[in-house]
């Protein structure tokens, strides 16, 4: 066998035969400072639409981000033809570093967790007081989701006239979360559609559901079918209307500066995937009552600093309910 010296020079080096005969590989990427700055707006089968300036780009995601996926809301950089001209496509090089993130599991013993939606503001919990019955432990569970991703929550009630909202608005009062109440009517006439856009200026809102309580309704009044079209987003990509059910798509929000991030409908919210130390930075009147807890204290067990904080008048007894109560959603069954 041959040996080397200290005293090598790259003559002396063998290398190994490349069969392929294209270049040998490395460890060094390139930097791609020339990238275009774009944003994902719906994905299908591996291919991603991204808004990049004013225009619908379709790209798909490069080898060199390994398992990493891009989703709806992320940030991304992209190279190669960014015209969005039809059958071009351009390659996502880089996935900025998120703001956000809503991620749930199929259930709650799948350890598999997904993300839903990145670089949400807000989470906008839409749920009909009747037909269908509302689920507060489907509320409950979004509520969880949107504090452990860093978003604020919204809570859209429909169907007021089948229904009063005060038992449900009670239900969330202690936790001061803004909240709209609509009616059949104004879901129809545009009523609703303003008075739920006071609330998504400015801002880019995610919107959740089950099936049955109006979302699909309200997001299509939010975002009318010229400003659907002037995207170029569904009937290129993935065939018009299967976004409603098979894939997150975010549209410009009518009217206002803004973004509706329309998800397909829920029947069930897994939260395997949350860490509970984390719901507690979403109350923070209850914050600094963690500071003597036990080490990994779950806030809902004997020795919890958090009752003795309560009971010397620093917090209100009913927030601390509400938190032990979302907390205790990891736990439940949405049935039960």
């Amino acid at each position: 066998m041959r040996r080397y010296g200290k005293h090598t020079d790259e003559d002396d080096i063998r290398s190994r035969p490349n069969r392929k005969g294209n270049r040998p590989r490395t460890n060094i990427r390139p930097k791609y400072e020339d990238a275009a700055e774009g944003m994902v707006l719906t994905v299908d089968r591996g291919r991603l639409t991204c808004l990049v300036g004013d225009r619908p780009v379709l790209a798909m995601k490069a080898r060199e981000l390994g398992r990493k996926a891009a989703v709806v809301g992320d940030r991304v950089a992209l190279v190669g033809d960014l015209s969005g001209k039809k059958d071009t496509l351009a390659r996502i090089v880089r996935i900025e570093e998120r703001s956000s993130v809503l991620r749930r599991t199929a259930d709650d013993d799948d350890p598999y967790e997904r993300v839903v939606v990145a670089n949400a503001d807000q989470l906008a919990i839409v749920t009909a007081l009747a037909d269908p019955e509302p689920r507060p432990r489907l509320v409950d569970r979004c509520l969880v989701a949107a504090y452990d991703g860093g978003l604020d929550p919204l809570l859209v009630l429909t169907k007021s006239d089948l229904a009063p909202p005060d038992k449900l608005l009670e239900l969330y009062g202690d936790l001061d979360i803004p909240y709209v109440v609509t009616s059949r009517e104004e879901l129809e006439n545009g009523d609703a559609a303003n008075r739920v856009r006071a609330h998504l200026s400015g801002k880019s809102t995610a919107f959740v559901g089950h099936s049955g309580v109006g979302k699909t309704t309200l997001v299509n009044a939010l975002v009318p079918e010229e400003r659907r079209r002037t995207t170029g987003l569904v009937n290129a990509v993935t065939g018009r209307g299967r976004h409603t059910t098979t894939s997150a798509l975010a549209l410009p929000l009518a009217g206002a500066d803004g973004w509706v991030i329309d998800t397909p409908g829920v029947r069930s919210f897994g939260l395997a995937h949350i860490d509970p130390s984390r719901v507690i930075h979403a109350f923070p009147d209850l914050e600094p009552g963690t500071a003597d807890c036990p080490r990994a204290c779950s806030h809902d067990e004997p020795d919890c600093a958090l009752d003795a904080w309560v009971a010397d008048g620093h917090a209100d007894p009913a927030r601390l309910y509400s938190l032990r109560r979302l907390l205790a959603t990891r736990e439940r069954r949405e049935g039960d």
